[in-house]
């Protein structure tokens, strides 16, 4: 992760006793994919829709193993191997400066700021690339982001593929337990796909495709 980045598994700022409080990034903070958004504004439309087409066998592919984390890396070998950590982390931080007003919802930020003023964490858990979403994270205040990794070579460039598994489903509670230690509290969380009932149903409190309002 670059510099000044949230707290990531780990870190002493994640070890703190307070309990938790756990937000889906994409379609929950945002109105759409931030990662495909990010791609798209990265390359350029002509370039995406190119990319899209050499998708396609990932595509179908798809629709027999089912499999979200295969197609991610699909995307990131297509649209991003070879990209310096270095680039990627500017890119990532100028994309969020162009698009935060635009992405984020309004009344999930409305509670996200709720709940900065109790004595609680909150943490982004999400199953798009951590380096895309660390900006974003970083803006609202965020004590951890817990994401998927993108694999890099040993230039530090992006290899093409994930160095962790897709973070979605039983995942995001295994990188919770893992940050946190596997008695964390989970106060509350929010998400809008089957990919965030795990981490509902180990919440206290949680909330289903509750956040409507466009940026």
């Amino acid at each position: 992760m670059a510099q000044d980045q949230p707290a990531v598994e780990g870190d002493q700022k994640a070890s703190d006793s307070a309990p938790i409080v756990a937000f889906d990034f994409d379609g929950t903070l945002t109105v759409r994919d931030s990662f495909l958004a990010f791609l798209k504004w990265r390359q350029g439309p002509r370039r995406y829709v190119l990319g899209l087409g050499r998708l396609i066998p990932a595509a179908l592919a798809y629709l027999v193993h089912r499999d979200r984390g295969r197609i991610k890396a699909a995307a990131v070998r297509e649209f991003l191997r070879g990209v310096s950590r270095e680039r990627l982390v500017a890119d990532a931080q100028a994309f969020a400066e162009l698009f935060s007003g635009s992405l984020l919802r309004p009344d999930a930020l409305e509670t996200w700021n709720r709940w900065r003023s109790e004595p609680v964490r909150l943490v982004i858990v999400t199953a798009s690339p951590d380096l895309t979403v660390a900006p974003f994270a970083q803006s609202l205040g965020a004590d951890a982001l817990l994401g998927t990794q993108l694999a890099f070579d040993i230039h530090d460039r992006v290899a093409g593929g994930l160095a962790s598994p897709n973070c979605r489903g039983q995942e995001k509670v295994r990188r919770m337990e893992g940050a946190f230690g596997p008695d964390f509290e989970l106060k509350a969380a929010y998400g809008d796909t089957r990919g965030d009932l795990e981490m509902l149903a180990r919440a206290q409190t949680s909330g289903y495709r509750i956040f409507k309002r466009s940026a």
